[in-house]
Parts: C-alpha cells; structure tokens; sequence
C-alpha cells in the first residue's frame, strides 16, 4: 500500500471520528443556526458519506462532472431545506479543516520523503473541496431562481 493510499485509508478508517468532530463543531458554531436544529441523524450521515467514501472523491476515477452533479444538488437541496449560503460553505470549511487536523496525527508524514505525497493528497483534497464550494453554490443560485 503506498503512503497515499495509507493516509486516505486513515481518514476512512476514522470517518465516524471525524463525523463526530465535524457534528461537534457545526452544532455548537455560531454562524451556523440552521445545523443546531436540524436532524442530527441527517447531518452525521452527510458528513460520514464524505470521509468515509474520500478516496473515491479524490480518485482520478470520480470526475469534475460527477462532482458537479452530486454537489449542485447538494447546492439545491440545501437551498430548499433553508440553509443559508454561508452557513453550507462553512460546513464544507469545517469538513475540510476536521480532515486535516487529523492527517498529522497519523504519523505517516514524519518522514521526509513522505511529504510529497502529503502534499499531493492535500492538493488532491483542496481541488475536491474547491470544486464542491463551487458547484454546491451554482446550485444553491439555481435553486433561488427557481423561486
């Protein structure tokens, strides 16, 4: 197994620690009301999809088009249930963020030579969550002219 493939297989691993983490944040986290009242069923299930499935989201096998349509849906759905714009990017901020504190806790970049597939899966991760900004506020615009 290479390093890459190790350091996604952690965050796999401990996607239901991450989901925690992420639930605990966005609960608590002032500017974002609408995810203090909404089904924590629901929430834990979203995010744990995305930790959980990382290294499909970060594999040449997933498209820009497939994360363009998953995430201008998302965008939408989001929309129709009453999220606010901002409140949905910082979701995805804080999605992010929780993966990466965790990265160096695994141990695999203390080598040297291992930091060039560190940054290569972080450059990996930075155009996924780039992407999923982008297209889930393409759909959350179409979703407000559609009003």
């Amino acid at each position: 197994m290479t390093l890459l493939e190790q350091l996604v297989a952690l965050i796999e691993d401990n996607a239901d620690e991450l989901t925690q983490k992420w639930m605990d944040v966005v609960r608590t986290h002032p500017d974002m009301p609408t995810y203090h009242t909404y089904s924590e069923d629901k929430l834990y299930e979203r995010a744990f999809s995305v930790y959980s499935q990382l290294s499909k989201w970060l594999s040449k096998e997933t498209s820009k088009e497939e994360i363009q349509e998953i995430y201008f849906n998302l965008g939408k759905q989001r929309r129709e249930e009453g999220f606010s714009l901002s409140e949905i990017i910082l979701a995805l901020i804080i999605t992010r963020r929780v993966l990466w504190l965790k990265v160096p806790k695994g141990d695999l970049l203390e080598d040297v030579s291992n930091l060039h597939l560190g940054l290569q899966l972080s450059n990996n991760t930075i155009l996924f969550f780039d992407r999923a900004t982008f297209f889930t506020t393409q759909g959350y615009e179409a979703a407000l002219a559609e009003e």
